[in-house]
């Protein structure tokens, strides 16, 4: 009999549609559809009193708000969202798993950067900013170096200008300004730059050049505008300062390195229903098979793992891993409430239109890219690590912030999960796209990476698409390969994340 449906978890009494259902067709054991179903909708498979539990990955997703019969769709106007887990008293170190799937190779063809830290996967100029206002500036310079310098030195990938919405008009010195100056001040040292530091500012911001680069603000270091004697000098300082770091970058050469020296993150943006199925789980696959071979892998988005924390903690490795993970989550609990909403507010209308119907439906799905490696760190927004294995870097969901903060953690690569579609891109590192579905693959062939949609089919397994997966990391990390985000050039805004107030 045709395949209609997944089921997740033997709990489960609804499931996701394969393909959209027609109204009353006969899905076999007695259950047929009330209305159309959706692709990536939920059907109930029984009948669901009215604040009855709905399981999905066997999990309570939420409560019916009215009697549900079954073959009846299932949508977000069907359940009333439970109440997210408790922080307190989280168990940790209950679900360690030591055996993680071999991985093919131990070893990429990296940048070095320093004689411990983790590595470069690409060779850029990145020209860092102290504020906004020189943006204008700075990217007229960024034209010209790419046009006159670049050619020049052809072991040197690019020159990237870190522009951004911080540095002046914001109170500097309130509590919450440690993230983004974190996160400002961190990304100099992202392997991808090759600790060549160049910095463009203004010369009466907030964000000083001093506060920023500390004992590496020098003249040989930073250009300020207001030092300028008009327009054309400020391109030349800024052109002649990058010929300078462009001739040093250009002396770096890749080597093999073990995968230890390797940190990439893992993203996913517009999910959905298929996200948890397909997408995330191969993810998750190559995230361990890393793990095993001594690389690092970073998760992140608050939001978007709030309602399985808990599953968290238990692949925590001590005590104090899982007091971060639970302090990191109590934060932006309290950050949401300041603003009058909670986790609620995170699922989109793409979400909801691929068939989520809440966030805790969306939180399973996401946690799925972290396979089942033991969370050894975890890091605050944009915090730098101190471990190698898989760790969780509490970011925003919101993809344009969730990226940079990575980048200031120091990933050198991304994976990232669309399951709606977003042509999402970073300049600073190369961006990985694995599609939920293959309908998404044939839609946009040249922008999807890796499908993972065959495995809600059944024509492939999770095994099988992370272990494709895990070959494309490497492959790419090793510039042997470009995604398709870094063949077309697809960069997104360089967006810090500033709880902090603007004046």
């Amino acid at each position: 009999m045709k395949t209609y449906y997944l089921r997740i978890h033997e709990k489960d009494n609804v499931a996701i549609a394969i393909h959209a259902i027609s109204k009353g067709t006969d899905l076999g054991s007695g259950i047929v559809t009330k209305s159309e179903i959706p692709q990536g909708h939920k059907l109930a498979l029984v009948d669901i009193p009215k604040d009855g539990p709905v399981y999905r990955y066997g999990v309570v997703l939420g409560y019916a708000l009215s009697d549900i019969q079954s073959g009846e769709w299932i949508n977000e106007n069907s359940l009333r969202l439970p109440i997210p887990p408790d922080l307190e008293n989280m168990q940790y170190g209950v679900n360690i798993v030591d055996r993680l799937p071999k991985a093919p190779v131990t070893t990429f063809e990296g940048y070095p950067c320093g004689p411990d830290g983790y590595a470069g996967t690409r060779n850029i100029l990145a020209i860092h900013t102290t504020v906004q206002c020189v943006t204008g500036v700075l990217n007229v310079a960024v034209k010209r170096i790419k046009e006159e310098l670049l050619p020049k030195y052809p072991n040197v990938d690019g020159v990237v200008p870190i522009n951004h919405a911080y540095g002046c008009g914001v109170a500097i010195d309130a509590p919450q300004a440690k993230i983004p100056i974190r996160a400002l001040q961190n990304l100099i040292w992202n392997p991808n730059f090759g600790g060549e530091i160049m910095c463009v500012a203004l010369g009466c911001e907030k964000l000083t050049a001093d506060k920023l680069l500390g004992e590496y603000n020098t003249p040989e270091n930073v250009v300020v505008l207001q030092e300028c004697h008009g327009f054309a000098a400020m391109i030349d300082a800024i052109m002649m300062m990058a010929e300078k770091k462009l001739a040093k970058l250009d002396k770096r050469r890749r080597v093999t390195l073990p995968l230890s020296r390797l940190c990439i993150g893992m993203q996913c943006g517009g999910s959905d229903a298929f996200s948890g199925v397909t997408a995330n789980p191969s993810a998750g696959y190559a995230a361990d098979m890393l793990v095993q071979a001594g690389a690092t892998v970073m998760f992140s988005e608050v939001t978007e793992v709030r309602d399985g924390v808990h599953l968290i903690g238990e692949r925590c490795t001590n005590e104090r891993v899982c007091k971060k993970l639970a302090g990191e989550m109590r934060w932006y609990d309290s950050y949401l409430q300041n603003g009058c909403v909670d986790r609620s507010a995170n699922p989109t209308p793409g979400n909801k239109k691929g068939g989520l119907s809440n966030i805790m439906e969306k939180a399973m799905g996401s946690i799925a890219k972290s396979g089942t490696s033991p969370i050894v760190e975890v890091l605050s927004p944009a915090e730098r690590p101190t471990q190698h294995g898989m760790i969780y870097a509490a970011t925003p969901a919101s993809d344009i912030v969730c990226g940079p903060c990575q980048l200031s953690s120091g990933i050198t690569l991304q994976v990232f999960m669309p399951g709606r579609g977003t042509p999402y891109g970073l300049a600073a590192a190369p961006v990985i796209k694995v599609c939920s579905r293959t309908d998404m693959k044939d839609q946009w062939p040249d922008l999807i990476d890796i499908n993972a949609g065959p495995i809600a089919t059944g024509d492939a397994t999770i095994e099988e698409i992370g272990t494709k997966l895990f070959e494309e990391i490497i492959a790419v990390a090793s510039g042997k390969k470009e995604s398709y985000a870094e063949k077309y050039r697809l960069h997104n805004d360089y967006c810090i994340f500033n709880p902090a107030p603007i004046t």
